[in-house]
């Protein structure tokens, strides 16, 4: 569901980007087939029109964040053309708090695209990463071009992302059919307008280059990484782009670089089947489930129902927006990412049975990171447009949609219909895709952790298999449970393992599984 996001997402066309190396010398490493005594590709020498990117030093500012400092990295708008213009980029760390050696820097990302990896740093890494991670790092995040304090994309006013987020996704009609279509294209307009310098350079590759302008910045001969969700797609695509400077990559809910940005909806969708099929299993064992306390098919049937009654007449919610089917489902869908938010979620469907959306309406606002303002963060806008950047839209237009709509239903029951026509937001997109699907390899890289949970919603299990598969040193850890992500999440034997990578430099046996 990430025609909104990866790390929390509603139908989505996250991503995969194709690595067009040839006229893309910019950084990468693709054309340096020297060996290392490890056995790695030697590094490339940085190109001589980006040295005075290589060569900047970061003047580190207090964040206002006990403990965090903040610095600007610039970066060049076009690395096919350096001298046309820069970006300026957000980052921030917190040092290496000891006692030990300090390693290095770790860079982190969790996801999205358009999450905010500085706040995401500020708000748990940075102080909640395991303890021996902490002592022996610098942690380290930098927004991405596009996203939140890194010149963010701007698409539309707040009032105008409430009527979007509104849109209704199961077109019933052509004149339903016709407004979605208008929806979509005004959402991709409003970008144009407002973002349209930066909107051709904020894809994962460019996202990818500036990641190591600022490796070297910080004086590390390789980057250490961990990537969750989207995040996983950033650090293949930097290992691709630069193998001789992979250090101790993590890759946490992973994405499969090979597949068509329908197929990576149509997966993502029966993602979420899956999440709540696990949902609605623990749901009617309670005798209070507002699902009933029959079958898990005869749940997943209940809730159809109601997002039908609630397309048909939407529910108040005590402020002027009310509970459509689209807002609706994004609640719903937002609980599916971890099943903490299982009680959140029976609490809110209670409630909308009994005639009340405002529980439904804070989980879909939390999503979209809607403030109590009625002002948006600019996360589902950079989700678009790094998304429609990074693949060839799932569709050719409308016609088209409707006739994937019965495969998507197959893949997902419950969430279908709203998830296939949701990926139709590329289709108007004003700038074109650069990237394709591809395998990435990264060959000879060193030892790369892929990391995959069995009932993962939003990055299927079979696409981290298919990425350690696909990298030339690619280690796959298996997380058997619920929930999207695996590190940090409660799993003493998968936070173990990941720890003695990032501190002793040695990837678990592949094939580890843990629970």
């Amino acid at each position: 569901m990430d025609s909104r996001r990866l790390l929390r997402t509603s139908a989505t066309a996250l991503a995969a980007v194709g690595l067009i190396l040839s006229g893309c010398s910019g950084g990468s490493d693709a054309a340096a087939p020297r060996t290392t005594t490890r056995g790695q590709v030697a590094p490339a020498p940085v190109p001589a029109a980006l040295g005075k990117y290589y060569a900047q030093r970061l003047k580190w500012r207090d964040c206002g964040v006990a403990g965090f400092q903040c610095a600007t990295l610039r970066a060049p708008l076009d690395y096919a053309k350096p001298d046309a213009g820069e970006v300026k980029l957000a980052v921030s760390r917190v040092r290496a708090t000891g006692p030990g050696k300090r390693i290095g820097s770790l860079l982190v990302n969790p996801g999205g695209p358009g999450g905010s990896a500085v706040g995401y740093l500020q708000g748990y890494a940075g102080v909640g990463y395991p303890a021996p991670v902490r002592a022996r790092y610098d942690m380290v995040a930098v927004d991405p071009r596009g996203v939140a304090r890194s010149e963010p994309v701007e698409c539309l006013t707040g009032p105008q992302m409430d009527t979007f987020t509104q849109i209704d996704q199961t077109p019933d009609d052509p004149a339903e059919t016709k407004a979605l279509g208008a929806a979509f294209k005004n959402f991709a307009d409003g970008c144009a307008r407002r973002s349209g310098t930066i909107l051709p350079h904020v894809s994962t590759v460019d996202a990818a280059r500036d990641m190591d302008v600022l490796r070297a910045v910080l004086g590390d001969e390789e980057l250490t990484y961990v990537g969750a969700s989207y995040g996983t797609f950033l650090g293949a695509t930097y290992a691709e782009l630069f193998p001789g400077r992979v250090g101790r990559l993590v890759l946490d809910g992973a994405m499969d670089p090979s597949l068509s940005a329908r197929d990576l909806n149509r997966d993502q969708t029966a993602g979420f089947e899956t999440a709540f099929r696990a949902f609605a299993a623990d749901c009617v064992r309670e005798k209070d489930c507002p699902l009933g306390t029959g079958s898990v098919a005869a749940a997943g049937t209940a809730l159809k129902k109601f997002f039908r009654a609630v397309d048909a007449e939407p529910l108040p919610t005590g402020e002027s927006r009310k509970l459509g089917e689209s807002l609706a489902t994004t609640g719903v869908i937002a609980a599916m990412y971890d099943e903490g938010a299982w009680p959140q979620l029976r609490e809110a469907l209670t409630r909308a049975v009994g005639g009340d959306g405002s529980g439904l309406l804070a989980l879909a606002d939390s999503y979209y990171e809607r403030g109590a303002d009625g002002t948006y963060a600019n996360l589902m806008y950079a989700n678009a447009a790094v998304n429609c950047l990074d693949l060839p839209p799932a569709y050719t237009g409308p016609a088209d949609a409707a006739k994937a709509v019965p495969s998507f239903e197959k893949a997902s029951p419950v969430f279908g219909a709203g998830l296939a026509w949701a990926a139709l937001n590329c289709t108007y997109w004003p700038t074109p895709a650069t990237g394709r699907p591809h395998r990435v390899t990264a060959g000879g890289a060193a030892p790369i952790l892929v990391v995959g949970t069995t009932r993962d919603p939003a990055t299927p299990y079979k696409w981290a298999r298919s990425l350690a598969s696909q990298l030339s040193s690619g280690t796959l850890l298996t997380y058997e449970g619920d929930g999207h992500t695996a590190y940090g999440r409660g799993s003493d034997c998968v936070d173990t393992a990941i720890n003695a990578y990032l501190l002793e430099g040695t990837p678990p046996k592949d094939g580890k599984r843990c629970s």
